[in-house]
């Protein structure tokens, strides 16, 4: 199984973000991070880089239970989905796939968890 789940979408960056952020919602998950790569290596190396965000998200509940699973789970966390334009009125958003990075951690307890979190965000990507 491949490391996430992608779509391609006919609208624009703020429409896309926009809409992710709804549906995650709807499956119980919040945004704690936006990052702006476009911005950010603008202002760091002056380099001209295409519309693309990275959205932390974290659904609490399950976020917790992986946490008293495995105590350093924190560094997979939040939940990276992305989003970037591949050229104007066409975005792709891709959401990362839990269950294929968690099993790299050695703890079986994170299985069920994972692919809980992993049919949360393939749901989102699907509704898209």
């Amino acid at each position: 199984m491949t490391y996430h789940f992608s779509k391609k979408l006919n609208m624009s960056m703020n429409e896309a973000i926009a809409r992710v952020t709804d549906i995650l919602k709807e499956e119980g998950f919040g945004i704690l991070t936006d990052i702006d790569i476009q911005k950010t290596l603008k202002a760091k190396i002056d380099v001209d880089f295409r519309a693309y965000r990275i959205l932390g998200a974290c659904n609490p509940v399950l976020a917790h239970q992986a946490l008293q699973a495995e105590d350093k789970i924190g560094t997979m966390l939040p939940c990276n989905v992305i989003v970037q334009e591949l050229k104007p009125g066409l975005v792709e958003v891709s959401a990362v796939n839990p269950a294929e990075s968690m099993k790299s951690v050695e703890n079986a307890s994170l299985g069920d968890i994972a692919n809980q979190v992993q049919a949360k965000l393939k749901a989102v990507v699907e509704k898209l």
